[in-house]
């Protein structure tokens, strides 16, 4: 099996990024979904939560209120900090799961971790990599596409981006950059190169 961890801001484009690697072959296993599953109503992580921010971050369904949690942690990065020390540790101990699982169903998988915060959960990262993928674009063409195309004003773009690792941190991680600053033609042409040095890498190993 060959683990990929995929990184890259909010807005930086990893999505399309991890899109295209699974079209080409690649298992995902995406972050942000384990992050919604372990504070399903029931889960620790979701008590804690409630016990950490009180029961106006929970709704009247008994789910995490994403907004109000947001409204609190966003402008806060020691509450934001007090979050991803709950969450953190119970979407790695998944993560390491759902891996395994990819690896048992094909030992020469290539899996794609797709996790926003590499660089913020590093700490506490038990999974080690074969390859680090930072999705890049400047803070100044992602917060145009938070107020663009996600809606956000100009200063809760601002907050997301700011409570996130700095460009500098992220790109120090990374073994391969995929420029998203251009097109979606250049980002998937850079996506390819990518997979033909996966495959070639592969091969090598037979």
């Amino acid at each position: 099996m060959l683990l990929i961890g995929l990184t890259g801001g909010i807005a930086s484009g990893k999505s399309t990024v991890a899109r295209q690697l699974v079209a080409l072959g690649a298992v995902h296993v995406d972050a942000d979904a384990l992050a919604r599953e372990v504070v399903k109503p029931g889960t620790q992580a979701l008590d804690h939560i409630r016990e950490t921010f009180g029961a106006d971050v929970i709704d009247e369904h008994g789910r995490l209120d994403r907004v109000a949690l947001g409204a609190i942690v966003f402008s806060d990065p020691a509450r934001l900090a007090q979050l991803n020390a709950i969450t953190h540790p119970a979407v790695w101990a998944l993560a390491q799961q759902r891996i395994a699982g990819a690896k048992a169903a094909d030992p020469r998988a290539v899996v794609i971790y797709d996790v926003p915060l590499l660089v913020e959960a590093s700490a506490n990262r038990p999974i080690r990599f074969d390859l680090i993928v930072v999705a890049h674009a400047s803070a100044a063409t992602r917060l145009e596409r938070l107020v663009g195309l996600r809606g956000m004003t100009s200063e809760e773009a601002g907050r997301r981006i700011g409570a996130q690792a700095d460009d500098t941190a992220r790109l120090a991680i990374a073994d391969v950059v995929i420029d998203t600053e251009g097109s979606l033609e250049s980002t998937r042409e850079q996506v390819d190169a990518l997979w033909s040095r996966i495959v070639r890498t592969r091969e090598s190993e037979q």
